[in-house]
């Protein structure tokens, strides 16, 4: 096990820059997951860790001991790539033990670590299979189990279950969350799927466009989205979002003829009268009459386990999730009541959250990020 400690990282690719001073310490024996867009730079943040990228800027350590010059066998990591990287003409034995040969280490040692690792992943009764017998599942299995044999300090994993079909993605995101809770390695895990990320991570890292949004536990960051981009990008469907108007005077929101209390610190906190407001779907309350904003259905998405109505307000469509008790139909009409309590608050200049704890703490000079990192 080794902490991973991130200081001030960029990365620019001639004028292009694509990390912009990265602080980051992933602490020993911690399952981290980068979650992210494509193109936000947590592919290439996870390749510089490995040794894989030149650092433009900054510096990583592993251990305690600074990495940025050393050949990528040298840092004790291991990582499982998205495409298995396996040889095709090796069966699954030779494949697992391949860096052991390498490095010298004796037959009869060689065949009982490979033994040994193949239990682990449910691989024994394969190990003289070639890649191209073997399922999609069964080879990310052998990926994994090439990196664990190396007993290395840090697993790092590339987004490995992206080309698995969404039943194996299941098993497989388990496996690998047993695999972390038997191995006990610090794990950096990339991916830009949300569910991937909230079902392994101890610790979350949001990212978008070169910069870290966010960092917490996948929940901590799910109820106290730091920003905008964080509240819009995680939960499926999207938070909503929409634009209101703050009666600082009696910390009253409103939206068209639609009007609620809002917490008197929040109101203080905002910096004008525009304000932007959000709520999950699964907080919003539908009904045929009432109380609340009326929106016309324009569709219901049938999930099984639940349903999803997408209804039109003032030509913004609102998301949000009913129960088998209500029927309704595109062109219907339906009262959307979004409860004060579930409401989230964002500044419209910086789209950055707004509460009191994060606004008593920025007066007194604590950083954002900072404070709904440590929060979790």
């Amino acid at each position: 096990m080794a902490q991973i400690d991130i200081r001030q990282v960029h990365k620019s690719y001639g004028k292009t820059k694509t990390l912009h001073g990265v602080d980051l310490i992933f602490p020993s024996g911690e399952f981290v997951v980068i979650l992210g867009p494509s193109g936000c730079g947590k592919s290439t943040l996870l390749r510089m860790i490995a040794g894989l990228e030149d650092i433009t800027g900054g510096e990583i350590a592993i251990a305690g001991k600074v990495v940025n010059r050393l050949e990528p066998r040298e840092r004790g990591c291991a990582m499982v790539f998205q495409n298995y990287a396996l040889y095709p003409h090796m069966t699954v034995a030779d494949n697992i033990g391949y860096a052991l040969k390498v490095a010298g280490v004796a037959k009869a040692e060689r065949r009982r670590r490979i033994e040994e690792t193949a239990k682990i992943v449910g691989l024994s009764d394969y190990l003289e299979r070639k890649p191209a017998a073997l399922s999609g599942g069964q080879r990310q299995r052998v990926a994994m189990a090439r990196a664990i044999i190396r007993e290395p300090d840090v697993f790092l994993f590339d987004e490995p279950l992206s080309n698995l079909d969404a039943k194996l993605r299941v098993t497989m995101r388990a496996e690998i969350r047993r695999l972390h809770q038997r191995l006990s390695a610090t794990s950096v895990f990339v991916t830009h799927d949300q569910v991937e990320a909230m079902t392994l991570a101890d610790r979350l890292v949001i990212m978008n466009k070169g910069n870290v949004e966010q960092v917490g536990q996948p929940l901590d960051i799910y109820n106290r989205p730091a920003s905008t981009f964080v509240a819009s990008f995680i939960g499926s469907p999207a938070m909503n979002l929409f634009n209101a108007k703050v009666d600082l005077d009696t910390a009253c929101l409103s939206f068209g003829n639609w009007t609620s209390s809002m917490p008197v610190e929040i109101a203080r906190a905002a910096s004008g009268e525009d304000i932007i407001a959000g709520i999950r779907p699964e907080q919003c309350i539908v009904t045929r009459n009432g109380e609340g904003i009326s929106a016309v259905v324009d569709f219901v998405e049938e999930l099984g386990s639940g349903r999803i109505v997408y209804a039109d307000i003032r030509g913004q469509i609102f998301a949000a999730a009913i129960g088998e008790d209500l029927t309704v139909r595109p062109g219907d009409r339906v009262m959307l009541q979004f409860p004060a309590a579930h409401l989230h608050f964002f500044d419209p200049s910086t789209e950055r959250r707004i509460d009191p704890d994060l606004a008593s703490a920025n007066r007194a000079g604590v950083p954002h990020q900072d404070i709904l990192a440590h929060s979790a």
